[in-house]
């Protein structure tokens, strides 16, 4: 029983013995009203702007594309941002673009990258300070090649679950790769846009959200919806490779690329750049050092030294230090030890970026330099640009970090919780063999280890992916390329080239 049936038989009660006849006699309370419909909110406005050095006049609409249940109960309320050159052209490229997590909003892609407007913060990997932070007008933004959408799936920045429904429907590997499938095919026919090309992607686990939504616009029996591309930023795909478990090598293996870049960079070893010292460490790495950990303790001792010797040279700790981790070094560790002579940490997103503990003995940093280094600018320009410049109208906190990871359905069938290897490369690598048109973009930081970029390409060049339309570019950054100002404009160079050429 609920609270207000509870109080109303209190006061029947009451009544009764106070006043029997006219307790019998008072009318009976009307039906209760139905709760009124869900109105999807839509704003608009025009406006104009230099992209790729082209003035284009467009439409930028933020709006709410509601989901509901097979009965007609609303069940996730989903915020897309469009921008749309005007007037519109329905043969013009659209791309759908959203961010990671799971549970981070659109925002660092938007505000960051390829929307019309980006937050100004520093571009040297330092700290992004207090307010105000500027918006500038993104000269970098992709409008002049393609139209634009950017998605919050349920628990990223406006968009939510409505009260009542069960988050297990929605948050998950194939939950949310279906609710993202079903807003692009919305999106589509509300917009007339069925013969114009389209791209697909995202950044962090929005790769993954890739892999499991174009197996739903793809792999559907309904509706099929033909890609030109798939877009791919700081990609994880294959997740063992972010495992450090006991007994997991190729979490050590794929990392090491990573720690020589970092080691690079911070002064720590010597090389002619960073793509030398990194091609240097991905031929140790899958060769002397991956031979050394599968052999175990079966290990030489004479081995063991050459390969120590040769990981200290590349990751610019010390022999002993490794010796002590048993030639296995976390990239927790790492980012604590590296610079410890200096009293700095390195940041995890982001390499270059470095901080200062509160003291210089822990064995792991107590947070990211490189996430508390960026987040306020953004949280601030997504808030400013949505609901000063746009209109839209919520008493809702924009998400751009959400908490809906800890609730994530990590499997692919019907089970709950993560397998224990999972890997989804392959149903790219299925949507590219049944689409002999589909191509795929690959973007890699050399600083990110979120998404290490040697773990990308293990898990992109296995068999069954073909390799003749996937390409590769990387950036002198970290997850967030964008957030240096050369790569920014290099990785916007990048994709106008590869959507020209399809």
């Amino acid at each position: 029983m609920n609270r207000r049936f509870l109080a109303a038989l209190a006061a029947a009660s009451t009544l009764a013995l106070v006043a029997p006849s006219a307790a019998q006699d008072a009318p009976k309370p009307e039906a209760a009203k139905p709760a009124p419909a869900l109105a999807a909110q839509v704003k608009t406005r025009d406006l104009a702007g230099t992209f790729g050095g082209q003035r284009i006049t467009y439409r930028a609409t933020i709006a709410d594309t509601i989901l509901s249940s097979d009965d007609g109960k609303p069940e996730a309320v989903i915020v897309t941002t469009s921008y749309v050159k005007t007037p519109a052209d329905p043969s013009r490229p659209v791309f759908f673009i959203y961010n990671g997590g799971p549970g981070s909003g659109s925002v660092w892609l938007q505000m960051g990258a390829f929307g019309p407007k980006r937050v100004a913060i520093p571009s040297d990997a330092r700290d992004d300070g207090a307010p105000p932070y500027p918006l500038l007008d993104n000269p970098d933004s992709l409008l002049d090649v393609a139209d634009l959408v950017f998605i919050d799936p349920p628990g990223t920045g406006f968009s939510h679950l409505t009260q009542g429904t069960d988050p297990k429907k929605y948050y998950g590997l194939r939950q949310d790769g279906r609710a993202v499938a079903e807003v692009i095919r919305r999106w589509i026919n509300d917009n007339g846009r069925w013969s114009s090309p389209k791209y697909l992607g995202g950044e962090s686990y929005g790769t993954s959200r890739t892999a499991m939504v174009v197996d739903e616009l793809e792999g559907s029996t309904y509706n099929d919806v033909g890609l030109n591309g798939l877009i791919l930023i700081s990609t994880i795909l294959d997740f063992a490779g972010r495992e450090p478990t006991p007994g997991n090598e190729m979490a050590y293996v794929v990392t090491l690329p990573n720690m020589a870049a970092a080691a690079y960079y911070h002064g720590k070893v010597q090389a002619p750049s960073v793509e030398a010292i990194v091609e240097e460490a991905r031929r140790f790495a899958i060769g002397p050092f991956a031979s050394a950990l599968l052999k175990g303790q079966d290990l030489p001792a004479e081995e063991r030294a050459s390969v120590r010797k040769e990981l200290a040279r590349l990751t610019g700790l010390s022999e002993e230090y490794l010796e002590q981790a048993d030639l296995r070094v976390t990239d927790q560790r790492f980012y604590k030890e590296l610079l410890r002579d200096r009293g700095l940490t390195i940041g995890r997103l982001d390499a270059r970026y470095t901080g200062k503990d509160f003291d210089n003995a822990g064995e792991t940093p107590d947070d990211d330099p490189s996430f508390y280094g960026i987040d306020a600018g953004y949280t601030a320009a997504i808030n400013q640009w949505a609901r000063e410049t746009l209109g839209y109208q919520t008493n809702r906190q924009y998400q751009s970090i959400g908490s809906v990871g800890g609730q994530w359905d990590w499997s692919l069938g019907s089970g709950r919780g993560r397998q224990a290897y999972l890997n989804i490369a392959p149903l790219i690598g299925q949507a590219m063999r049944q689409n002999s048109q589909l191509r795929l973009f690959n973007a890699q930081g050399y600083y990110d280890f979120a998404t290490p970029f040697f773990g990308a390409e293990y898990s992109l060049k296995r068999t069954g992916i073909p390799q003749d339309r996937i390409t590769w570019k990387y950036y002198d950054a970290g997850h967030m390329m964008y957030v240096r100002d050369e790569d920014r404009a290099k990785l916007s160079a990048d994709l106008r080239a590869f959507i020209r050429a399809r």
